[in-house]
């Protein structure tokens, strides 16, 4: 047995004689920072620039996004996918930081693969968004506002999830900040009735509207197609070419 010491840790308080708040911690997700930065935010609101929308049809689910990169008053990118697979039958839409939405897709994805691993089946769309909640209340990813549609065994679904991590399922929703042209489109367009295709060019329709207006939305459209086969991406520069 060593002689204690001035630093011993047997003179403190801690999960063997007393204190027992920290015998969980870290969490996943816990940051020292991430309570003043929220309070450092307030209620301003969150900036995105881009330009998302997604929609929910009978036979599956269309999401679509502009293709341009801001930074500040500049455009740092022509050509970025703002849409990616997640999920054998999910897609999730990315608006805000991008470091923080990269991150955020690689952690979904793997948290997808270790679920199907370990339960040998798909995970489902509400267990896939409250995940994604989880993930955003954390404060590991901050200033990200995803859309979130996909196929499970219920249907058809598009989640609206907001940085704070708030969950609301919707038959079609917008994110970024040409999100006021884009919904405006989508009120006087969308049906629920509406096919594949023709939710499609409804997305388009919403994207361009939003490009002609918003600057920090353009050049070019992403559009994904989930159905229960599986999830479809496509890059156009054209817009003549979806709509």
């Amino acid at each position: 047995m060593r002689t204690p010491t001035s630093d011993d840790v047997s003179g403190r308080l801690d999960s063997l004689n007393g204190e027992h708040s920290g015998v969980f911690s870290p969490e996943l997700g816990e940051f020292e920072n991430a309570e003043q930065r929220a309070q450092e935010m307030g209620d301003k609101e969150t900036k995105t620039g881009t330009t998302t929308v997604g929609l929910k049809t009978e036979e599956g689910v269309v999401l679509a996004t502009d293709m341009r990169a801001s930074l500040g008053p500049m455009v740092s990118s022509k050509n970025v996918q703002k849409v990616e697979e997640i999920h054998p039958r999910g897609a999730l839409t990315i608006a805000g930081s991008v470091s923080a939405a990269q991150s955020l897709i690689s952690s979904i994805r793997a948290e997808v693969r270790l679920y199907e691993a370990r339960r040998g089946e798909d995970m489902s769309m509400q267990a896939l968004s409250t995940l994604l909640g989880n993930f955003l209340r954390s404060g590991a990813f901050f200033i990200v506002q995803p859309i979130l549609g996909g196929v499970d065994e219920e249907g058809p679904h598009i989640y609206s999830i907001d940085p704070a991590g708030s969950i609301l399922e919707e038959e079609y929703t917008v994110t970024g900040s040409g999100s006021q042209y884009a919904l405006g489109v989508l009120e006087q367009e969308y049906d629920d009735e509406l096919s594949i295709e023709e939710a499609r060019s409804v997305a388009a329709r919403a994207i361009k509207s939003a490009v002609e207006r918003d600057l920090a939305s353009g050049n070019g459209i992403n559009v994904c197609v989930v159905t229960e086969e599986g999830v479809e991406i496509t890059q156009h520069k054209d817009f003549d070419e979806v709509l």
